[in-house]
């Protein structure tokens, strides 16, 4: 702005002046390692990368983040999948269009159609749904809770593979209604997209409570999400949408053993552990919080 009022709207612009689009990854962490040097918190910033970029050249962003001494790193490749996060009325010189997308997220992906708008990919028109569908209800005992979770699973049939299309979780526990709701159309979303969902199992069990998890069937769960993201897992190995692992449960329950938490959790209230299970209920030491109060 202060360049064109200075020197005019139809001057032209020197080569100081580009667009992300135009810098090279290596411009965008010199860029934030300059910076960096002038702060005192976490920094971090969008590497836009070209949609063709080799892995290697996507590795080596890293490597060299590593080497610049940066503290955070952030890639982003435009792609079919989660589209772009810039858009522009031009093509970048250095960012080749496809009219197809590539074979891998093609075969990820085979019942999503996608709408090409200048460089922006929307993912449009998600699975459709039957009148009736045809799922199974599972039921789940979290210890805390005083009543049970149940999760029921509906699966369409597409391409002649059974997959999970929408999942609804309930209980009469209302202390749990707020967030198994949004949990509900979040994870229901995601499975109406089609391709690939199974990461959705890894996310919900790689959650941990802090205040510790329990025990379930002589294995440790880490947490109430965890226990769901299991039940949706044993869903998609009983319909043959995912592959079993392998482990026996034997081999699971035995390594986690081995890391046993102790008996005290962390308390809500003052972050202690301090809170135990004494005459049917949790409470802590430290603070004198109560689950039952």
């Amino acid at each position: 702005r202060l360049f064109k009022d200075k020197f005019g709207n139809d001057a032209e612009l020197p080569e100081e002046f580009v667009t992300a689009f135009k810098l090279t990854p290596d411009a965008h962490l010199d860029m934030q390692a300059a910076l960096q040097r002038h702060t005192d918190s976490s920094i971090s910033k969008t590497i836009n990368c070209p949609e063709n970029i080799s892995f290697d050249a996507f590795k080596d962003i890293y490597r060299s983040a590593y080497e610049k001494g940066l503290k955070g790193c952030t890639a982003y490749r435009p792609n079919p999948v989660t589209g772009a996060v810039l858009s522009s009325s031009e093509t970048p010189a250095n960012v080749e269009t496809q009219e197809e997308p590539s074979p891998s997220i093609s075969d990820a992906l085979p019942m999503v159609k996608a709408e090409r708008t200048g460089d922006v990919v929307y993912l449009a028109h998600p699975l459709e749904r039957d009148e009736v569908l045809s799922g199974r209800t599972h039921k789940l005992k979290w210890p805390e809770s005083d009543h049970a979770i149940y999760v029921t699973i509906n699966d369409i049939i597409q391409d002649s593979r059974q997959r999970p299309f929408e999942i609804f979780i309930n209980s009469k526990n209302l202390e749990h209604y707020a967030w198994t709701v949004a949990l509900t159309r979040m994870i229901s979303a995601v499975f109406r997209r089609g391709g690939d969902v199974s990461f959705v199992v890894e996310e919900l069990k790689a959650v941990f409570d802090p205040r510790g998890g329990h025990w379930l069937k002589g294995r440790y769960v880490p947490s109430l999400l965890a226990a769901i993201g299991e039940v949706i897992e044993q869903h998609m190995i009983e319909i043959g949408f995912i592959k079993s692992e392998g482990q026996s449960r034997t081999e699971i329950s035995e390594s986690l053993s081995a890391n046993r938490p102790s008996e005290r959790r962390y308390c809500p209230k003052c972050n202690s552990k301090a809170l135990i299970f004494q005459e049917g209920c949790y409470g802590c030491r430290n603070c004198g919080y109560s689950k039952c109060s």
